[in-house]
């Protein structure tokens, strides 16, 4: 080992100064770099047996292509990267240009020292666990299947959790949602070994407050869209929170931002918790991050899903609603009607019709101004609104006109109804006037009578109450 020569690389003088301090007793010669150019230099002057890249300091959007050319032109030749665990979105990166191996930051000396001799000795580059990896793909499968015909946000995410726990190993899925008001929750988890991330956390909102928002690796993930891999819960830096995994059985776990890439818009991230530590090869990596996206992908479908839904009610309030009284519009009201006189007729029962109208609103509107006008409307709606049965409904037909369907009621029925709204709407206060009164027509729907006879009778027996003084009801003709 010692007759080995090592090339150290990383842009922090100290870190450069300790590493020699250290560990230059494993080689017979050990050179050390600031940065890429540097590395280049000697890897094309020397024979270099170990290349150790440590990223700590390295911004993957300005190094990484230099990084990769280096473990490109190493052509196979032992590589160990050492990689902060909160910044694991490195190693697939940097697999791409070529093989590697790599040992997850911070490290104690004695471990970082077996991890050189392990690759001085034996380099393991090619890190392949073929069984995992087909797990991992068959795992796709399933969460793909898992997805179909789920349009519920949380449906969703509980299901993404129960496929992920077929990963080998997994002891725990769980899955961070940022929410509408703009933090970060718990969405959904699942353990078949009972494992209650909750109380790890001690929360399952506001997580983006959290203490541990920078060591546990689904807040990381979630937090900075980046890869988070703990090999080690001590690593976290949180006595605690390692304590609290260690004695769950937990001694891995790797969060996966559910974001496209590091600077995009937080969206959430997956979680994954192993009973065992070890390393995953480029592909199983490659499909981690596969399976996160495949998940981001089905939770926004859920949320356009939703979104649409609600459009869709929007939309069809716009279309039925009155915007001023917030009761039904005329083209509503009308369809209603029809509607209800062709169940009166097939089920043989009485239905009758309301019209009534604000006595003199015009002379409200000229001398208290529009804005009480509407709010005369409103409030008489309101009123109206409350004497009426859940079956009645209430139609704004126009200007200060309103009509009510009243389902399973014959004429002197309808009186009854009719004379209670007039009360309660003369004896209300009405905000900037002062009180007001309506007039009313009734008329019982007539056997084989059409919606527009049925309208023109209650109009002309509003009439009738108008001519007779106005706040009074009148029955239609037939």
């Amino acid at each position: 080992m010692a007759q080995q020569i090592g090339l150290f690389l990383n842009p922090v003088g100290q870190r450069r100064v300790d590493f020699q301090g250290m560990y230059a007793d494993l080689f017979a010669r050990l050179f050390i770099a600031d940065g890429s150019e540097q590395a280049t230099l000697l890897l094309g002057q020397e024979r270099i047996d170990l290349l150790i890249i440590d990223l700590e300091r390295f911004d993957r959007s300005f190094d990484l292509e230099a990084l990769g050319e280096l473990i490109a032109r190493r052509a196979g030749a032992p590589v160990l990267v050492l990689c902060p665990f909160i910044s694991a979105g490195w190693l697939p990166a940097l697999m791409a240009f070529g093989p590697l191996a790599y040992a997850i930051t911070p490290l104690e000396e004695g471990d970082l020292r077996a991890a050189i001799e392990t690759q001085l000795d034996a380099p393991e580059a090619s890190v392949t666990h073929a069984d995992d990896l087909r797990a991992l793909l068959a795992l796709r499968t399933r969460l793909q299947q898992a997805l179909v015909d789920v349009d519920d946000l949380t449906s969703v995410a509980e299901q993404i959790c129960v496929a992920l726990c077929d990963a080998a190993g997994a002891v725990h899925a769980s899955l961070f949602r940022m929410d509408v008001p703009g933090d970060l929750q718990l969405e959904a988890q699942y353990s078949p070994a009972g494992l209650n991330l909750t109380r790890v956390l001690h929360r399952s909102d506001r997580l983006l407050q959290s203490p541990l928002r920078h060591a546990f690796p689904g807040l990381v993930a979630a937090c900075s869209n980046e890869m988070c891999l703990l090999d080690a819960p001590a690593k976290a830096g949180e006595p605690e929170l390692a304590l609290s995994l260690v004695d769950k059985g937990v001694e891995m776990v790797i969060g996966l931002p559910l974001g496209s890439a590091p600077g995009s818009a937080l969206a959430g991230s997956l979680c994954l918790m192993f009973g065992r530590a070890r390393q995953f090869s480029a592909a199983e990596l490659d499909s981690f991050v596969a399976l996160a996206q495949l998940a981001g992908f089905g939770l926004r479908m859920a949320a356009v899903s939703r979104e649409n839904e609600a459009l869709l009610g929007r939309v069809t309030q716009l279309a039925t609603v009155d915007a001023l009284t917030g009761v039904a519009n005329r083209r509503h009201g009308e369809h209603l009607l029809e509607l209800e006189i062709k169940r009166a007729r097939r089920y043989r029962v009485p239905a009758a019709l309301i019209g009534f109208d604000i006595d003199r609103f015009k002379a409200i509107n000229d001398q208290f101004g529009h804005p009480v006008g509407d709010a005369a409307l409103r409030t008489v709606a309101d009123v109206v609104q409350s004497t009426l049965r859940t079956s009645d409904v209430l139609i704004r037909s126009g200007g200060e006109e309103f009509l009510i369907i009243v389902p399973h009621t014959s004429a002197i029925d309808a009186l009854k109804i009719a004379e209670k709204i007039r009360v309660a709407v003369a004896q209300s206060d009405i905000a900037g006037c002062d009180r007001l009164t309506i007039s009313l027509g009734v008329a019982q729907l007539a056997d084989q009578e059409s919606a527009d006879s049925l309208m023109l009778r209650v109009d002309a027996a509003l009439s009738r109450a108008k001519r007779a003084g106005r706040n009074c009801v009148e029955l239609a003709m037939s």
